[in-house]
């Protein structure tokens, strides 16, 4: 059921926010063990940290973890967790393993796989969570998190928080695969996708004793392009999370009315520290960009390719180089067939061809970036052209009349052309 609800495509304030979670919080009654799963760091504007300091102020010493939904990123530092649950105590954040710390709910049989997948496909799913979840004793866990375009799942968290933030190597892997297999553009912007599909398949017959709650957040920019929270909904099923995606669909999807040339993307440095993350410029890009355009990534913060060795090594091995040599790979190499979140990432961030990603950055040097199957291109060179006073997110014009596209964060959209959208 759906607790409760908020929503204002023009923008609501903190305050309004703030009473109708209160509200919905105090629909579930008395809970003296409350378990928290908001998003880490990767995740800033999306106020599913502000959520979780709420939570906190509403059920006090009830609280007796955090447990961020990292998925596959690396732990939360102290200085992170002060600027996403700023006065939050420490000491209630349980740091996510997702290669050790987990349990398996049960098992989606392979047919399952193979009618979403459309036969390309065929292998079990385990529903795997953070073993927390089972044995904390918690008569709350609240799953906090904004409903946002993304590129695996078509639209992100509900049981994506739950089966892939705190999900393990197995259901992380192989549910990333078949987004991946199945072609993201096929995917991202909408509600139904096969790995929704095996999500919710998992949470309707694994998961009845589990007493989650779902409390997502949509976000977007105002006209002057400042982050705002237009909705809030909260609930136990499923409908919660419909109607957030109408919602975010509104906020968060651009239409191009003719396919971009160039694309220039910049990559907060507090939010993308790798191409992991960073990518996000590519995939939510790729429907708006036209064949032979350019893709320009300004990524003052990134360092690394991957957010652990193992996946940093093999994005080093195996590079950007399209979905027919991931596939080829996957088929002849046990590295990367046993991590396919990985394999599925590489999918992701190739253009298979049709245009071209420059990568800018001054912590991985142009034979790193170009090792990978990208350009280089010189940071300080690029943000200086494209990034002058008085830039706008859209459509500009540089000094010297060339045209471009600028987003100042590809966590928060969806871009795409009808061509692309709709084919």
């Amino acid at each position: 059921m759906v607790y409760t609800k908020l929503q204002d495509l023009n923008g609501l304030d903190h305050e309004t926010m703030k009473k109708q979670f209160f509200k919905g919080l105090k629909s579930l009654g008395k809970r003296n063990r409350v378990l928290l799963l908001p998003p880490d760091i990767t995740r800033l504007h999306g106020m599913g940290g502000t959520l979780a300091v709420w939570a906190v102020e509403y059920f006090s010493d009830a609280v007796k973890a955090i447990l961020p939904a990292v998925g596959t990123h690396v732990p939360m530092t102290e200085e992170e967790m002060d600027i996403m649950y700023p006065g939050v105590d420490h000491e209630l954040f349980v740091a996510h393993d997702w290669r050790n710390d987990i349990v398996t709910l049960g098992t989606v049989p392979a047919s399952f796989i193979e009618e979403v997948s459309e036969g390309r496909l065929s292998y079990s799913w385990k529903a795997q969570v953070n073993k927390l979840l089972v044995s904390g004793g918690f008569d709350l866990i609240l799953s906090l998190g904004q409903v946002v375009p993304h590129e695996v799942i078509g639209m992100a968290n509900h049981t994506k928080n739950i089966y892939v933030g705190t999900g393990g190597v197995e259901g992380i892997n192989k549910s990333h695969y078949l987004g991946a297999v199945y072609g993201m553009e096929r995917i991202m912007g909408r509600a139904d996708s096969p790995v929704r599909a095996v999500l919710d398949y998992a949470h309707t017959q694994f998961a009845q004793d589990l007493p989650i709650v779902f409390a997502l957040t949509v976000v977007g920019r105002d006209d002057k392009g400042n982050m705002t929270p237009k909705g809030l909904f909260m609930g136990d099923d499923r409908a919660c999370f419909d109607q957030a995606c109408e919602l975010s669909l509104k906020a968060n999807f651009t239409m191009v009315d003719h396919t971009m040339k160039k694309v220039v993307v910049y990559l907060d440095p507090g939010e993308y520290r790798s191409t992991w993350l960073g990518n996000k410029s590519v995939y939510r890009t790729r429907m708006a960009i036209a064949d032979g355009g350019e893709l320009i990534v300004l990524a003052p913060g990134v360092h690394t390719f991957g957010e652990d060795k193992e996946i940093d090594r093999l994005i080093r091995k195996y590079g950007y180089r399209g979905t027919d040599m991931v596939l080829n790979a996957v088929a002849h190499n046990d590295d990367l067939k046993e991590n396919l979140s990985a394999a599925a990432h590489l999918i992701h961030g190739s253009s298979d061809g049709r245009f071209s990603i420059r990568y800018c950055t001054k912590d991985l040097s142009q034979d790193e970036v170009e090792s990978v199957g990208y350009l280089f291109g010189d940071l300080q060179h690029m943000q200086e052209r494209y990034m002058a006073e008085g830039i706008k997110d859209g459509w500009n014009t540089t000094e010297d009349g060339e045209e471009y596209y600028f987003v100042s964060n590809p966590a928060v959209g969806l871009w795409a052309h009808a061509d692309r959208f709709n084919s």
